[in-house]
């Protein structure tokens, strides 16, 4: 198998575990007690000036541990501080070092920019897991889905006040677009490979419907990079390892955006 398919079949027999800890029925409980507003990430990037989605992440499968002793709530807290237009938080933990720990502790200091919970989707609990998280968004990629999960599972989303974010990354998997995704986004990372080319993202945008928000996803890592695809129609961009990977990953995400606005 492939890393893709090795992440997929673990997460099902993750996910099976996860049900025998908690159920559905405490799960909706907790949902049903929640007070705070869902907050928009389609909106937040279609009103940001520079559409920075950025991540906090521990780890990758390619690249191994990326930022070690990571303090979640410092991070997340310092990418809003200094201008992120969302937060993407993952919760893998075999793959990505990720946990439930780490997407809490940063829903508990994100308040005013939506907070996507990136993970490996494949069962409808996860979609209230992620709800009784927290999140604001979720991810759902076309290649570990059918068409169809992927029209049930945004669905639910949409049911729980949830958006949703649709990653792809070929022309075939534009048949996986519906009406119910809010947020389209081209990895330029093979999931197959992990190997990334920023020129797929270019190719493949012309083929998007009209009318989606359409955001940029790995193996970015210049201003001049996201200002090209800015250009190309692109409002979201979605970046973890250029900021992680440095000693203070809010203050480099300044100095990138400050180096974008130099270019514009």
């Amino acid at each position: 198998m492939n890393i893709l398919e090795t992440i997929c079949v673990n997460k099902r027999l993750e996910v099976e575990q996860q049900k025998q800890a908690t159920s559905l029925v405490v799960l909706q409980r907790q949902i049903a007690e929640q007070k705070r507003a869902k907050l928009s990430f389609k909106a937040a990037l279609q009103q940001s000036a520079t559409g920075i989605i950025a991540e906090f992440k521990r780890q990758s499968p390619s690249k191994g541990l990326i930022h070690p002793g990571a303090d979640v709530a410092e991070i997340v807290s310092g990418y809003e501080n200094v201008g992120a237009a969302a937060i993407s938080v993952l919760t893998d933990n075999q793959f990505f070092g990720g946990s439930f720990d780490d997407f809490q502790v940063a829903r508990r200091v994100i308040s005013k920019i939506p907070l996507l919970r990136k993970d490996f989707i494949v069962d409808e609990y996860q979609i209230y897991q992620s709800k009784a998280l927290g999140a604001d968004v979720i991810l759902l990629i076309a290649a570990c889905l059918t068409p169809d999960e992927v029209a049930r599972f945004s669905t639910l989303a949409h049911e729980l006040d949830l958006e949703v974010l649709l990653e792809i990354h070929n022309a075939d998997e534009l048949a996986y677009i519906r009406p119910t995704i809010d947020v389209v986004g081209i990895n330029n990372r093979d999931l197959k490979t992990f190997t990334t080319d920023i020129r797929h993202t270019i190719e493949l945008a012309n083929q998007l419907p009209d009318g989606f928000v359409r955001i940029s996803e790995s193996g970015l890592s210049t201003p001049e990079t996201v200002l090209q695809l800015r250009q190309a129609g692109f409002q979201g961009f979605l970046m973890g390892e250029t900021f992680m990977k440095t000693d203070n990953p809010a203050q480099t995400l300044r100095a990138f955006n400050s180096s974008l606005r130099l270019l514009e």
